[in-house]
């Protein structure tokens, strides 16, 4: 074993390329490797662990009171299969106040439960700032740790409830179950008019929807028809937090395969080449006495050391990038708290990557380190002197008798001479080109979401509002919004002006408040683009965003009853789904802008006429009014740009790697025809002829590369986008699909001739400076 790893240890530092190509392959795809794993742990791992420290409720059930008496909605606490339970609870709906700053989120309606104590056997709660709501009068709001409850704590902050009730702040705490936005006293919900009753179960079978649909059936059993009138899973919670990492999840699983797959070629062309530059080296240890099997662990150890190295650096590597992404997958989601901080790279990822690499690397040299066992002695030590048979010297034959300059017949005939490598290194080619042209697509559909998303083709301005009711900076508006409709319409460059008024409201059969934007104006020309269905045309229609779509299970023509500003229900019907937005849009603007206290417009979106001048608008619109800030519709937002800025980065390191992998097959193939370039400059070749000659046999690689590469990549985008708006639960448009033209193309048709060219760069040079004397000296 001794005299096997001495002859290894001088073969790694004897192929001083070859072990940096593979230590830098593995490197990359190791830290790809954690980064994934850790991003795919972070789905769920984080989540669980948190929701089971508090006992999170499994189910949040609303019953109505009228149909249900609370001792009998108790009662369905001993039905089969519940673990635990909490309530029953009143559940009263109040508005929600709208002082900009404060700790109560959008305007509209929030709800507000009865309940005795925080510290229940579901859902159970710690008051961080101040204390639990005991009197009447007195009100504890639902917020997150850290977000501003120890200053808050120290204001007098009130809710006003109907009936001109005054509820003071007396606390803040936070729901991991996200069972109400507010707590108070059971008596006092009941004097607030509340209608229906809370109850929150953990089950004993809990990990499907399906299981959880099942409990309910049994847990209402007993119930009278209709009295069950909503119900919130967990699981919705869990799928919206996992749409952070799950935004990374699927290119990165791209990558990642795409990396693999150009490790084991990369490693079998090294080891192959290895193998075959060194007959020479393997008759040797041989004639030495080395056995056939020796001979096999030689070239094995010689690929797992360098291996070892790179995939522990990678490792490390990776542990600090997963650590940061995985940290900020969250960034920007409702709910983040519960995760904030505590999502990580997982222990077992590391063991599985530290031995699952090494032992990729030596099942891809296993087949060359074989060739090499079975090589003879006397054969491998007279190998260099063994003339060349085969096709190549038909082909070379058949391209010297063209008109091609000389230097470039005998480049097109290199890659016949060895098929194996030949179909290594084009394999090479095709993966980098296939990872430029899916990071280029990529890259196209985030900024083409983001255009879409911000509606930078149809909105150039927009023109945010002070509040009216709040005390100070920012300033309020001195018009109405009736007349700075007319105003900004009637300003130079103006085309299309709408008004935003995003608000909460509640819809019958769901626990959870439904996120609203009422839009009045001219809707129809600024409207986003729609997956399907078409934009509002009237009163009684909505706009549903997909993540909303999904989680409601609607569809085109299903109808919503909602709660309108005078606390009527009213039913809306579902004409069409956009992307990304509030979860409903109407632009019945009477209806429901009540539900903002100030009735007024928040935003206001402005489509400039064609070749207006946006920065003279806005300065415009800031004079119009005192309580207006407009600004300019562009630039790309801070979530996008870290998803290009991963897909770029991941990009570079694998087209990186594919050019080491031709680089290092180009160094190889120069050295094995070191006597024949010494032939060639010895009768009058000159160096750039010899450079012309190397540069042409990879770049008609890099031609086929291209070739193949280029629809590789678009079919890669097409497979990876869809996943990407599914693990984020959205509908993409079909305009983040169709992202191809022809200027787009061009990069990545060429990337594959540029990597070919620069991977055969270095090795040519070299090869063109050696004296024909040195090189024939030393044959």
């Amino acid at each position: 074993m001794r005299a096997v790893w001495t002859a290894s240890r001088a073969a790694v530092a004897r192929r001083r390329l070859q072990t940096f190509v593979l230590a830098a392959v593995v490197l990359v795809c190791s830290a790809t490797a954690v980064v994934t794993l850790g991003l795919m742990a972070a789905v769920s791992g984080p989540f669980d662990r948190v929701y089971n420290a508090a006992n999170g409720a499994h189910v949040m059930a609303e019953f109505d009171s009228s149909k249900a008496t609370a001792a009998r909605i108790a009662r369905t606490a001993r039905a089969s299969g519940v673990e635990a339970s909490a309530g029953p609870y009143p559940v009263a709906v109040l508005r929600r106040p709208t002082d900009q700053g404060g700790p109560f989120g959008l305007p509209g309606v929030f709800t507000v439960v009865g309940r005795d104590r925080p510290d229940t056997a579901v859902d159970t709660m710690k008051v961080f700032s101040g204390r639990w709501a005991t009197h009447p009068g007195e009100i504890v709001l639902d917020m997150p740790q850290g977000f501003g409850g120890a200053r808050l704590i120290d204001q007098e902050t009130h809710v006003l409830a109907p009936g001109g009730v005054d509820l003071k702040v007396v606390g803040y705490a936070t729901s991991v179950s996200d069972s109400a936005g507010g707590w108070v006293t059971p008596a006092q919900a009941r004097d607030l008019g509340a209608a229906s009753t809370q109850m929150m179960y953990r089950f004993r079978d809990a990990g499907s929807q399906a299981a959880l649909t099942a409990d309910m059936a049994v847990v209402t059993a007993g119930l009278p028809s209709g009295s069950l009138t909503g119900t919130g899973s967990y699981l919705t919670l869990k799928e919206h937090l996992a749409t952070g990492p799950n935004t990374y999840v699927p290119f990165l699983t791209g990558f990642g395969l795409l990396g693999l797959i150009a490790a084991v070629l990369i490693v079998g062309s090294v080891v192959s080449g290895a193998v075959v530059a060194g007959y020479r080296h393997i008759g040797v240890l041989k004639a030495l006495g080395f056995t056939p099997d020796q001979v096999t662990a030689v070239y094995l150890v010689m690929v797992t050391v360098p291996a070892v190295i790179g995939c522990a650096v990678g490792a490390a590597v990776g542990s600090v990038l997963g650590t940061h992404l995985v940290r900020g997958a969250f960034w920007g989601i409702s709910g983040n708290a519960l995760v904030a901080g505590k999502a990580s790279v997982p222990a077992w990822v590391y063991p599985v990557v530290l031995i699952g690499m090494p032992v990729l690397v030596v099942l891809s040299a296993l087949l060359p380190a074989v060739k090499a066992r079975r090589l003879p002695a006397a054969r491998a030590i007279s190998a260099g002197g063994v003339q060349q048979t085969g096709r190549a010297p038909a082909v070379q034959r058949r391209l010297g008798g063209s008109r091609l300059p000389r230097p470039v017949s005998l480049g097109l005939g290199w890659p016949f001479a060895r098929p194996g490598r030949t179909a290594l290194t084009l394999s090479t080619i095709v993966l980098g080109v296939t990872t430029a042209t899916l990071a280029i697509g990529l890259a196209a559909s985030v900024l083409t979401f983001d255009r879409t998303q911000e509606q930078q083709d149809s909105v150039q301005v927009t023109v945010a509002v002070g509040n009216p009711a709040a005390p100070s900076h920012p300033a309020g508006p001195v018009h109405t919004d009736e007349q700075l409709l007319a105003g900004l319409r009637a300003l130079p460059g103006a085309a299309h002006v709408s008004a935003d008024a995003p608000l909460q409201t509640r819809m019958a059969g769901s626990a959870d408040a439904v996120r609203m934007d009422v839009r009045t104006g001219d809707t129809t020309a600024l409207h986003p683009d729609l997956v399907r269905g078409r934009w509002v045309s009237g009163p009684g229609e909505v706009v549903a965003d997909s993540t909303f779509w999904h989680q409601q299970g609607l569809s085109l023509g299903r109808r919503v009853v909602l709660r309108d500003a005078a606390g009527r229900q009213v039913v809306e019907t579902v004409v069409g789904e956009q992307t990304d937005g509030w979860d409903l849009t109407s632009t019945d603007w009477n209806r429901f802008v009540g539900l903002n206290s100030t009735r007024r417009a928040t935003e206001f979106s402005v489509g400039l006429a064609k070749g207006a001048d946006a920065h003279a608008y806005a300065a415009a619109a800031r004079r119009l009014d005192p309580g207006l800030r407009p600004s300019l519709n562009t630039g790309v937002g801070p979530i996008e740009q870290a998803v290009i800025s991963v897909i770029s980065t991941l990009a570079l390191l694998l087209v990186g790697v594919s050019a080491l992998g031709v680089f290092n097959a180009v160094v190889l193939s120069t050295r094995e025809r070191r006597k024949d370039i010494g032939v060639l400059k010895a009768v009058g070749m000159t160096p750039r002829q010899v450079v012309a000659m190397v540069v042409t046999a990879t770049a008609a690689l890099g031609v086929a590369g291209g070739a193949v590469g280029v629809p590789a990549g678009m079919l890669a985008h097409r497979i990876v986008l869809p996943l990407i708006g599914h693990g984020t639960g959205r509908d993409l448009p079909a305009s983040m699909l169709h992202v191809w033209d022809a200027p787009l193309l061009v990069l990545p048709a060429l990337s594959g001739v540029a990597l070919a060219v620069l991977g055969a760069l270095l090795p040519s040079v070299r090869a063109s400076r050696a004296s024909a004397a040195e090189v024939l000296r030393t044959e």
